[in-house]
């Protein structure tokens, strides 16, 4: 719309005036006055600006307003990335979804109702846990992987004692997040035995010694070292004399036939490792969430360090976790497991249905997340224009996709089938608008 006349300042309606349009009625209950307010300044100004008429101050919020109170968005991952650091990780299940919104009011997170009295924090979701992994003899939860892996070192290892690793285990994550600085924060010295590529047990032998807390070994989960090469399994070093400590990574609780070489907790357990560390909200695919699975007084010992309390998880988590253990097939597994021949049948579908210029191709994703890298699961999708990528994720419902080969890949193997619809409106729109 062109510029409108000078006096148009004159014409913009009054905050009131606008807040008391009917059609906002609904976002005042929802999102709230100080919100809602929020969104007739920034309308009120682009009048004043001359971008948009006075008149259309109010058409411009009712437009405006978010779908609730907070500022993140609901996205569709259609980057094959099953589990996409940037986008949350796992998506929670209905079951989930459904415990978070029962334990958002008061509940009897910390009582037992029974007696009235004080209850232990978090009990349904830590027996969830302890049924799902029957190899551990104890189990705990804390606010993430790293807040498990920094109890552990804290308790085992703090005040200068040593943590043994494998110099090709010193890893560094996303966003320059490296396990040294993490690890010595605690206060414990770090102990590196092997070569980048090669590390055996008499290394580990060699090293241990009085000052030793524990030893360290770390799933190298976000990449893949291959040639000449060779590592020890942490099953192999519980002879030492000293507690081993595993962190898998990927969350893994059991084996999983698409993935034979990534590590698992029951496996671990078995191989009689006292503790093992995982992230919840990986394949495991509920929130996100420290696991500590092991000996049971080692894990009594971790539970009742002082730190403990600092790194304990909300309620919102353990009822999300629990339904997540208990409750049906997360939507993870359910990508991890997704029938090839049916990605293609959809992949054509949604070509057709959004026309010009979408081809339905063949494609790969992967695991993400820092879960079996090297690992290319066989999928299928839906190519358009390179330049589609950026009007996607600016959509009124944003699409993340992947550029890849010089075009914009939607991946389908990371879209629920459900979603299906919801894909093809918000590709049609980003198109409409590019057009």
């Amino acid at each position: 719309m062109g510029r409108v006349s000078d006096d148009h300042r004159r014409r913009v309606p009054r905050t009131d005036t606008v807040l008391a349009d009917a059609r906002l009625e609904p976002a005042l209950a929802t999102l709230g006055r100080a919100r809602v307010k929020e969104v007739v300044v920034a309308a009120q100004g682009r009048a004043r600006a001359g971008e948009i008429a006075p008149e259309a101050v109010a058409d411009e919020v009712v437009a405006s307003l978010p779908r609730t109170a907070a500022s993140m968005r609901p996205v569709l991952n259609a980057t094959g990335v099953l589990l996409h650091t940037n986008l949350g990780r796992a998506p929670l299940s209905a079951a989930a979804r459904d415990a978070i919104d029962a334990a958002a009011g008061t509940t009897d997170v910390e009582l037992d109702l029974a007696t009235g009295g004080r209850g232990r924090r978090g009990a349904g979701a830590l027996a969830a846990l302890a049924a799902t992994v029957p190899d551990a003899g104890g189990v705990h939860v804390v606010n993430n992987g790293a807040a498990a892996l920094i109890l552990a070192a804290t308790a085992l290892a703090a005040g200068g004692r040593e943590i043994v690793i494998a110099r090709g285990e010193m890893v560094e994550i996303g966003d320059g997040f490296r396990l040294p600085d993490l690890l010595e924060s605690t206060g414990a010295r770090l102990r590196e035995v092997g070569t980048t590529n090669r590390v055996r047990v008499d290394d580990y032998a060699d090293a241990v010694g009085p000052r030793t807390g524990m030893i360290l070994k770390v799933h190298p989960s976000n990449f893949v070292v291959t040639g000449f090469t060779s590592s020890v399994p942490a099953s192999e070093l519980t002879g030492l004399g000293v507690p081993v400590v595993a962190d898998i990574g990927s969350g893994l609780l059991a084996p999983h036939p698409l993935l034979p070489d990534e590590p698992d907790a029951a496996t671990e357990l078995r191989g009689g490792v006292p503790l093992v560390t995982a992230s919840g909200d990986k394949l495991l695919g509920g929130p996100q969430a420290g696991l500590l699975l092991g000996d049971a007084d080692l894990v009594h010992r971790l539970r009742r360090h002082p730190l403990a309390r600092a790194l304990r998880v909300d309620k919102l988590t353990l009822a999300a976790l629990e339904a997540t253990l208990r409750g049906p097939e997360p939507p993870v597994r359910a990508m991890l497991a997704a029938d090839v021949d049916a990605l293609r049948s959809r992949a054509g579908e949604v070509a057709a249905a959004i026309g010009e210029p979408a081809a339905a191709i063949d494609c790969a994703a992967q695991v993400g997340g820092g879960g079996a890298p090297g690992v290319e699961l066989p999928s299928a999708g839906v190519a358009l224009p390179a330049a589609c990528a950026a009007a996607l994720r600016a959509g009124a419902d944003p699409v993340v996709a992947r550029v890849e080969q010089g075009r914009c890949v939607l991946d389908l193997r990371s879209v629920p089938a459900s979603e299906d619809g919801r894909l093809v409106v918000a590709v049609r729109a980003a198109l409409a608008a590019r057009a």
